[in-house]
């Protein structure tokens, strides 16, 4: 939120304790108590969420999402959107896993996907900036071009061979490993993999005149120009490194479950901006975190099992996430209509 600050101007702070929180901060803040709460909700009435098990689990299963939310963190920074990247993960996670059955190593396959990735996201930035696209409009051309051409190079399932080298990526390392509970503590390469895109998006906004940009674009694109900030090229980092990450997504979760279909990957874009929202990112740019993407993916990842347990039907599950959407943007909106009052 560097600035963030100096292209919004002065924002309301609340006094807590002698310090002074950012209004702003009310939907990441409420994202960490609700995810809090649905972890000790489980526990009371169900037992098993404080287990080493259940979060080995939460974090090796969706350790794509918190990648994917990471990646759409960045465009929604700007206003933008990237709808893109559910698409993506499907057309090289097909590529992936017919190129290491046609007897090609997996280093690289890995190297294509990604360039494929590299290759859609310059496809929406050059959209974006040299035809003058909107960013929803240009990512969902994309999204299209990829989807179609996953389903021309395979409509069924394709399974990896034995003994691939993608498997070191699921491959479990344990890490509490007490003969006396039955649930050891352990995450495989891929939650790593997950971990390592969470400290580069903290350090590329935090820490770099890129993500400086890319707030001050969030708050007024005209004024960032007109500082003489970078914006064109920004643009294109931005969506650059959007589309490469889906496609590591798309490695990191193909090699957990083995096998690739055309079809994966459809409505993950919207999961990843549920993320986005819920951890308190502003949908019109300019203000918030990636580590309240992170706990914006782990609500949305807890939200599947916690609605099992309680019988409540799958398809269910997605009324519960468009709920948890309308109260983080209204929630937006009321700070939003504070902080103008002041």
């Amino acid at each position: 939120m560097t600035s963030a600050a100096a292209t919004q101007g002065k924002k309301k702070t609340l006094k807590t304790g002698g310090r002074r929180i950012n209004a702003q901060m009310i939907p990441t803040i409420a994202a960490v108590v609700i995810f809090i709460l649905m972890i000790i909700m489980g526990q009371a009435l169900f037992g098993t969420y404080l287990r080493w098990g259940f979060v080995s689990s939460l974090f090796i299963d969706h350790a794509y999402l918190i990648i994917l939310a990471v990646a759409m963190t960045l465009p929604v920074l700007t206003g933008g959107i990237d709808l893109s990247v559910g698409a993506i993960v499907a057309i090289t996670a097909v590529v992936g896993v017919k190129m290491t059955n046609a007897g090609i190593s997996a280093p690289v396959a890995m190297i294509v996907m990604i360039l494929i990735g590299v290759a859609f996201g310059l496809l929406t930035g050059t959209l974006i900036e040299e035809f003058n696209m909107q960013p929803f409009i240009a990512s969902l051309a994309s999204m299209f071009l990829a989807r179609g051409i996953a389903s021309i190079i395979s409509t069924k399932a394709q399974t990896f061979p034995e003994n691939n080298n993608f498997d070191f990526i699921a491959q479990k390392i344990t890490i509490i490993d007490n003969p006396k509970i039955s649930h050891d503590l352990y995450i495989n390469v891929g939650v790593i993999i997950a971990a390592l895109v969470v400290i580069f998006g903290y350090i590329l906004l935090h820490h770099t005149r890129t993500g400086r940009t890319i707030y001050a674009i969030g708050g007024s694109r005209s004024s960032a120009e007109l500082m003489g900030l970078p914006v064109k090229r920004t643009q294109y980092i931005i969506y650059l490194t959007s589309a490469t990450l889906a496609a590591l997504a798309s490695i990191v979760y193909t090699a957990n479950i083995r096998s690739a279909i055309n079809t994966v990957g459809v409505g993950w874009e919207l999961d990843a901006v549920a993320s986005v929202v819920i951890g308190g990112t502003i949908v019109t740019g300019g203000f918030g975190y990636v580590l309240g993407s992170v706990i914006g993916a782990l609500v949305r990842s807890t939200i599947d099992p916690l609605t099992s347990d309680f019988g409540v039907p799958a398809e269910w599950t997605t009324i519960v996430v468009g709920l948890m959407i309308l109260i983080f943007v209204v929630l937006q909106r009321a700070v939003t209509a504070i902080n103008r009052k002041e």
